[in-house]
């Protein structure tokens, strides 16, 4: 379907990939990974025909129905939620108007032979086009996407404006669903969708019988999804059969077998250059130096990826608290809505969270998961009941609003030493390295960074705390699927108790042991981990 044969790009003096080839086929689902800023944006562009590429070709069909979901999204205004979802559609709503003029000069009674054949040869075609665009199921189609990522049929209606920038990024995506085109270009799809949004579109993903080449932070999407994967890194494009898991291993040993042929190469090149030192000067052997030295210059070089630094960071010790860290008695929370009228949160909930509990705090979106851990930490009151934090707890908080407190003129350095002051110049430089800003990249001034740096420095200021509780609120949000598994394996050794709230699923089998749902106004508890709470749940959607 889309052919890219040795393709070259860069962006300046910057060499994204040289000579790099790997092919879309009909049905196929691929994973695109690879580091931020290694070109995986760039490959969407070359193919929709946004950027060109400075050598080789791409072949695909001008027939070839092509969607293309981005993060950059388009303003939206003037429009209902429902109808910016059909708009995607050709011109769905401009055929409709034709095809109702068509019957309505069709019912006139006086209306002239030679002219009926005309109107039904054009109302044949208009009907033709419809049907083949989905026109007649098009508003159940759009209204049943929209309710599978999360905007359901109260708010259809609503003009396109009157949602948060979240919301807007489903509605595009459900325009680019509701096209059903032959190849469809994702990057980053679940970012900004809840759980069940996510296992919606995985579902939807599933039964969708075109191409799909997506990027996701998410491997438990991409490990579900995905047949092949193709990487990008280090100025080379290189394919892999399989899964995100297959992908890892497989990478692995490929790095392990290119470092051993690039030792045997070594050793064969010493060799050569040892004979061709040794016999430079006698006439005897120059015709066999000469021969050595050609072969030499013809030899491609094995160049070694470099390798990412490992940097072990020993977490600070806190103190030890009580062994009852957060208690929760007859907690209600009310909200007062932009119409004046009252939304109850959750109303008598009686929970305790014990001392190295891992809890994940689960619910779909508006359900008042980030509420009930603003209350803990102390940035909202109970409407009623009461929280009460256990003896010596000190807590670590994050939410999304903790990036906007950065001071942008500062450097990463100075932003983190200046939230721990008391902290040795090598402290922070080795917290700064276990979060992956190593050498200069510490340097790096707060106001250009990207969501996902900026979070990893409010994470590294929290941790290097000596807090005993942690409470995060989608912590793994803008993160890659590399920092994701640096702040695994910092809370997997945190020697503290952890709350969280996470769409990552994979996250959340790694580190939970307990669940707080916060589900039609309760907040249920299932002491096991997330595993256990998800079959849980299905023998309670069976049961009903």
């Amino acid at each position: 379907m889309i052919h890219l044969s040795n393709i070259s790009k860069q962006h300046g003096n910057k060499i994204l990939y040289r000579n790099g080839s790997f092919q879309i086929n009909a049905g196929e689902k691929i994973g695109l990974v690879g580091p931020n800023g290694a070109g995986k944006t760039t490959i969407f562009r070359v193919i929709t025909g946004e950027e060109g590429i400075d050598g080789g070709t791409i072949s695909k069909s001008d027939r070839t129905v092509i969607g293309y979901f981005s993060q950059d999204i388009e303003d939206m205004r003037g429009k209902t939620a429902l109808e910016e979802v059909k708009s995607s559609v050709g011109n769905i709503g401009d055929m409709q108007t034709r095809m109702q003029d068509c019957e309505t000069k069709l019912a006139d009674p006086d209306l002239d032979p030679d002219e009926m054949m005309k109107i039904l040869e054009v109302y044949g075609e208009l009907q033709a086009d419809f049907e083949r665009l989905g026109g007649y199921d098009l508003e159940s189609r759009a209204a049943e996407i929209l309710t599978g990522l999360g905007i359901g049929p109260e708010d259809y209606h609503r003009p396109t404006e009157s949602f948060s920038g979240g919301w807007k990024m489903r509605i595009a995506l459900a325009k680019i669903l509701v096209l059903n085109p032959e190849v469809l270009l994702m990057d980053e799809p679940t970012n900004h969708l809840d759980v069940e949004s996510i296992v919606w579109l995985e579902e939807w993903l599933s039964n969708y019988t075109g191409a799909i080449l997506m990027t996701s932070h998410d491997r438990d999407f991409l490990n579900r999804l995905v047949t092949k994967i193709v990487e990008i890194a280090n100025k080379t494009i290189t394919v892999y059969g399989g899964n995100y898991d297959f992908y890892e291993r497989e990478r692995d040993i490929r790095k392990e077998q290119l470092i051993a042929a690039a030792k045997r190469q070594e050793d064969m090149l010493a060799k050569e250059e040892e004979f061709i030192a040794r016999f430079a000067a006698r006439a005897s052997h120059a015709a066999q130096v000469q021969s050595r030295v050609k072969k030499l210059e013809k030899i491609d070089r094995i160049e070694i990826p470099p390798e990412e630094a490992e940097i072990k960071f020993e977490w600070p010790v806190p103190p030890r608290g009580g062994d009852e860290v957060v208690k929760l008695e007859g907690l209600s929370k009310v909200w007062l809505r932009d119409d004046g009228k009252e939304k109850s949160v959750f109303a008598g909930a009686n929970a305790l969270v014990k001392r190295l509990d891992r809890i994940a705090v689960v619910g779909v979106n508006g359900a008042g998961k980030s509420t009930l851990l603003k209350i803990i930490a102390g940035h909202a009151d109970p409407t009623a009941g009461k929280m009460t934090v256990g003896a010596s707890i000190n807590l670590g908080y994050f939410s999304q609003n903790s990036l906007d407190v950065l001071d942008p003129k500062a450097t990463i350095f100075e932003e983190v030493h200046s939230r721990i002051p008391n902290a040795g110049m090598g402290f922070v430089r080795s917290l700064l390295g276990a979060f992956k800003f190593s050498g200069e990249e510490a340097d790096k001034k707060i106001s250009i960074l990207s969501g996902g740096e900026k979070s990893r420095v409010v994470l590294a200021t929290i941790l290097a705390q000596p807090v005993n509780l942690l409470i995060l609120d989608e912590p793994t949000n803008h993160l890659d699927i590399k920092s994701r598994e640096v702040l695994l394996d910092a809370i997997k050794n945190f020697p503290g108790t952890v709350m969280i709230v996470s769409h990552d699923r994979h996250f959340l089998r790694e580190v939970t042991t307990r669940v707080f749902e916060v589900d039609r106004n309760q907040i249920r508890i299932y002491d096991g981990n997330y595993e256990y709470y998800q079959q849980k749940k299905q023998q309670e959607q069976s049961a009903t």
